[in-house]
């Protein structure tokens, strides 16, 4: 698969996925050209210096930076227990529900991971995917395990089955976040850009949870949304 931009593919080098190829613009800075240079080199990929016509097929986020890799590891559920142990603090995982703007998922993988959340788990229907989700989440998405399944709802049945408390994220809801108590194993549920959860997705929550309106816009964006929340779970924990 292709990858683009500087910091989706230094991150790609560094969590250690094959990179087969590296291709970098001719006229990028000294310092960013030989820094890429320098990792490709103590890594042993091989790279190309390149036209900027050899971009034209990518976006314009490009930054005159792509390479060529191996898929991302594949996850499942059945993987989560395991990861979660590794792990010195309770389960925490985010569920997200047909978010089909790359852009908005990149941002919400890349505060997760920052986060610390153990793993992101996505419908693989209607939801976005690709280079432009690695570009977005500025190279987060190397390191935090993401499952993508073809049911969110089989997801959520067998986080329970693990005794994980599922919070869902519903403007409707009057548990307002900062009365929720997230010091238990749990998952955030997060829907789309447009209707939030899907109605079937909020019934088989635990709770649902609202971040509290003051002005005259009555919604944030999700990957806002979910970074206020996630920063709230942590928060409680930090306090014990």
């Amino acid at each position: 698969m292709w990858i683009y931009g500087i910091n989706p593919v230094k991150e790609a080098i560094r969590s250690g996925r094959k990179v087969f190829s590296i291709y970098i613009y001719k006229g990028l800075s000294d310092s960013k050209r030989e820094g890429l240079i320098r990792l490709a080199r103590a890594k042993g990929i091989q790279f190309q210096l390149v036209e900027k016509a050899f971009f034209r097929a990518f976006p314009k986020a490009h930054q005159g930076v792509a390479a060529r890799t191996a898929e991302l590891p594949r996850y499942t559920l059945e993987d989560l227990p395991a990861i979660s142990k590794n792990k010195d603090t309770l389960p925490f995982y985010l569920l997200i529900d047909e978010v089909e703007d790359p852009h908005n998922l990149g941002a919400i993988i890349r505060t997760a991971e920052v986060a610390g959340v153990h793993a992101v788990v996505v419908q693989k229907r209607r939801s976005a995917g690709g280079p432009t989700v690695a570009k977005a989440s500025a190279g987060a998405i190397e390191h935090i395990p993401l499952i993508a399944v073809p049911n969110i709802k089989h997801a959520m049945d067998f986080l329970k089955s693990e005794g994980v408390m599922l919070y869902g994220a519903s403007s409707e809801a009057e548990l307002s976040y900062w009365e929720a108590d997230f010091r238990v194993p749990l998952a955030l549920v997060v829907g789309s850009e447009g209707r939030g959860i899907r109605a079937s997705v909020k019934k088989q929550c635990n709770r649902l949870i609202s971040i509290p309106m003051f002005g005259k816009i009555n919604s944030l964006n999700v990957s806002v949304a979910t970074g206020v929340i996630v920063y709230e779970v942590l928060r409680q924990r930090k306090r014990g």
